[in-house]
């Protein structure tokens, strides 16, 4: 089995299901974890690097979450897919250099998954569509202890896990969630939320993560402190912040349709017209108007299937067109495939045309 099966299976965390999932995209717990007796990944040769591998890809024969999963090695394949698993957030860009030893295991529906010598000899990640912190908790404290039956840990009573990073020792956990905040920064309350949030110890990033933007108004707020909290401290903690900015983001699209609906209606229903007739466009401009296709959605200004949104912001990305149309593409080659691609995923997932204001 193959990493094209991905193509045609459903990623449960795109899917627009779940509570507040149309602000909170996706919930997202991982843990690091590394073996005790073998050098961190960084330090290691590849026989020792090969040897955790088998290790831990033994440990997941009986653990119920991880039956019939796809493993990859990733020193086996090619960088365009590596930056196939990048771009729907299986792997991190520094696993995507595929080092010998180097491997994915990914679970049923893409809600599980393991990164194998990455930073870590373990990295297992639980991703939710919707706001369900708890749940991810619940599912990747399961799978853990199934793998810890036949791996012993690198763990110290009064420190926790150890890590290569030591701003991941203790716990080893970190809980985040992708939020999407349109109203938020149309009412240019964007930057006073960040800094809040920032204040109290969380980290801000982009759609993938460390070192990018937050693209199509997408945010990615985590935790930074892994030492001297339990896991259910940092989720909870965690997830009062983000009620908060989900309750914000809330009112502030209510702000937006009350105080300026006609200019709101023109964003949306341009952002509709261009992504439904568009025949070459590029990755940057498909984030930005897919991200007022979402806020319409919200305000229900328009009547398209969530899912279908979510999907295409994975979908367009250089590596997805590739495999979708299963040759390597130029940039201006991917901007046609892309255009043809978003308005036959739009007109699957229509349900209305957009509505007018005298709908409301």
């Amino acid at each position: 089995m193959s990493i094209e099966v991905l193509l045609n299976r459903d990623a449960e965390w795109l899917n627009g299901e779940g509570p507040d999932a149309n602000i909170v995209v996706s919930s997202r717990v991982r843990f690091a974890r590394n073996v005790r007796g073998y050098r961190f990944p960084g330090r290691a040769d590849a026989a020792m690097r090969r040897g955790v591998r088998q290790l831990i890809e033994g440990s997941l024969e009986n653990s119920r979450l991880m039956q019939g999963s796809l493993r990859v090695r990733l020193d086996e394949l090619g960088e365009l897919d590596r930056q196939f698993l990048v771009e729907r957030h299986l792997i991190s860009r520094e696993h995507a250099r595929g080092d010998e030893g180097s491997a994915l295991v990914i679970g049923d529906r893409e809600i599980m998954s393991l990164m194998i010598n990455e930073e870590d000899h373990l990295r297992i990640q639980t991703l939710h569509s919707g706001f369900q912190l708890t749940r991810a908790l619940e599912q990747i404290n399961e799978l853990d202890d199934d793998i810890e039956k036949s791996v012993e840990y690198s763990f110290l009573p009064d420190l926790g896990y150890l890590t290569s990073c030591p701003t991941n020792v203790g716990t080893g956990m970190r809980a985040s969630v992708m939020m999407h905040l349109p109203g938020l920064v149309l009412a240019n309350q964007i930057n006073q939320v960040l800094q809040a949030i920032a204040k109290l110890g969380l980290a801000v990033r982009g759609l993938y993560g460390e070192g990018t933007e937050a693209s199509g108004n997408l945010f990615q707020i985590s935790n930074q402190v892994t030492l001297g909290k339990g896991e259910g401290d940092i989720v909870d903690n965690l997830q009062g912040v983000i009620n908060q900015i989900v309750e914000h983001e809330k009112k502030a699209q209510q702000a937006l349709f009350k105080k300026n609906l006609k200019a709101l209606e023109d964003r949306v229903c341009r952002a509709y017209g261009l992504l439904s007739s568009v025949r070459i466009i590029s990755s940057k401009e498909t984030i930005d108007l897919l991200s007022a296709l979402k806020l319409g959605l919200d305000c229900q200004l328009i009547d398209l299937d969530l899912g279908t949104i979510n999907e295409l912001f994975i979908v367009t990305q250089p590596a997805h067109l590739q495999k979708l149309a299963g040759a390597e593409l130029k940039p201006e080659e991917r901007d046609v495939f892309r255009a043809d691609l978003i308005r036959r995923k739009l007109e699957e997932g229509k349900k209305g045309n957009p509505k007018s204001s005298s709908k409301q």
